[in-house]
């Protein structure tokens, strides 16, 4: 462990993964604080129902938007790196091109579809229309090149600031909603008005860090124009969207399948789990967003790389096994202090659900590995295999054991997750390890 610091990027992997810590197990706490006040201020339909249309506006977003900030660091880092600035602009360009085009298509198709969605979901008129406002967010939801900006930057700072300040705004609304008995619609406002504040701060941040660095006109969206000088960017943007489509589904579609198949009372018990796994799988989530980074620094041909994953992994799965027994012992009685004893049910799935987060911070750094070598078609071919398999498991467990059988799916469709990128990781370092090999034979020959 002593050699594994004196590795720098290693060091700055842990630093910037502190910074996003600090402010998530802040976020953390209000989102608790949030979903206390909102639990205890409705009714669990209604509540349901709140929970529904957010997890909806969320998962329209998640399935179409492109993963821009992927590209931002996938390019736009080596660009920082050998100090060139056009190429970066460029990149940020067609970047943001990306956000607009995909975040039009976002709104449209959110709201196309709701009317033919609505009745599966238990919403009734005064839901839809919620729904359909909740829709004019996913804009905002739908674009990440701010956040690829501030990564490739080395600004995870200004990123735990604005995670703090979005939670921070929807505790406090909902505070005052719930001791003011504004009931349904107090929630509401308060909800979508953070969601809408912490969107615009990213793009605030990240153009006054363009600015801070003389990098102009960045900001421009031009699709064609910029990509035709960037190899390879169609192909990359195209796997990565398509993954990350198939993971929106797997994820943040799950609440709303829970929803369909068994009420919106169920989805509000799944809803409360998956807060408490979220919670618990942060620092695979912290380490993730800045091994990429870092690992985007180094040269893909050496050890060095691989090795950084693995004792990332190793560190990620040492962290996971404590969380997990940490949340085995203050899950239940936490449950019942911020949600009350109606929503108790929520603690036996978060037991079924808890050894899956060993699992899956272990497998973290495999996404950000097969990226960096260049196989996004090996880790997208991965993921519509595991969340096949998830979405299968997740909707016949349901209709059989309820809500404790999605629970039983969430924990077989992370193993799958790690188990069939796992080949294609393994595949890519032994290629590249015998590639070097090779070339050496040869050139002592």
């Amino acid at each position: 462990m002593k050699n594994w610091f004196s590795d720098g990027a290693f060091r700055t992997i842990i630093r910037n993964s502190a910074y996003l810590g600090s402010s998530n197990v802040v976020s953390a706490l209000l989102g608790l604080l949030a979903l206390s006040c909102a639990g205890k201020g409705m009714m669990p339909a209604m509540f349901g129902v709140l929970v529904v249309v957010q997890s909806y506006a969320k998962s329209i977003s998640d399935f179409i938007k492109f993963q821009t900030w992927q590209l931002v660091v996938q390019y736009g880092t080596p660009a920082l790196e050998n100090n060139n600035p056009q190429q970066f602009r460029d990149v940020v360009s067609f970047s943001f091109g990306l956000d607009i085009a995909s975040g039009a298509v976002a709104i449209v198709g959110g709201m196309a579809l709701l009317p033919f969605l609505s009745h599966s979901m238990g919403l009734d008129a005064q839901s839809f229309w919620l729904a359909m406002l909740y829709c004019t967010l996913i804009p905002s939801m739908a674009s990440s090149t701010p956040t690829g900006i501030l990564r490739a930057v080395d600004r995870f700072d200004l990123i735990a600031i604005q995670q703090a300040t979005k939670p921070f705004l929807r505790a406090l609304g909902s505070v005052i909603a719930y001791f003011g008995d504004f009931g349904f619609a107090g929630f509401v406002v308060t909800w979508y008005a953070s969601n809408l504040v912490g969107g615009t701060m990213y793009w605030w941040f990240a153009a006054r860090e363009l600015r801070r660095r003389n990098i102009h006109d960045a900001l421009r969206p031009r699709l064609f124009e910029s990509a035709r000088r960037i190899p390879g960017a169609w192909g990359f943007v195209w796997s990565t969207n398509i993954a990350h489509s198939i993971w929106a589904a797997r994820n943040s579609c799950s609440t709303v399948l829970v929803g369909v198949v068994l009420g919106p009372a169920a989805a509000g018990l799944f809803k409360i789990a998956m807060t408490f796994f979220d919670a618990a799988g942060t620092p695979a989530g912290l380490l993730g967003k800045s091994f990429y980074p870092e690992v985007m620094r180094l040269d893909p041909r050496t050890k060095r790389p691989w090795m950084l994953g693995i004792r990332s992994a190793l560190l990620a799965g040492g962290i996971g096994v404590l969380v997990a027994l940490l949340v085995i012992l203050v899950g239940k009685p936490l449950i019942s202090l911020v949600f009350g004893v109606k929503y108790l049910e929520a603690y036996d799935l978060i037991q079924v659900m808890l050894a899956a987060i060993v699992i899956s911070m272990v497998g973290f750094p495999q996404e950000s590995l097969l990226l960096m070598a260049g196989k996004q078609r090996a880790f997208l071919v991965a993921q519509t295999f595991a969340s096949a398999g998830y979405l299968i498991l997740l909707i016949a467990l349901s209709h059989v054991y309820g809500v404790m059988g999605a629970a039983f799916a969430y924990f077989f469709g992370q193993c799958l997750d790690v188990l069939f990128s796992l080949a294609p990781t393994l595949r890519a370092y032994f290629q590249r390890h015998l590639l070097v090999f090779k070339g050496s034979t040869e050139g002592g020959k």
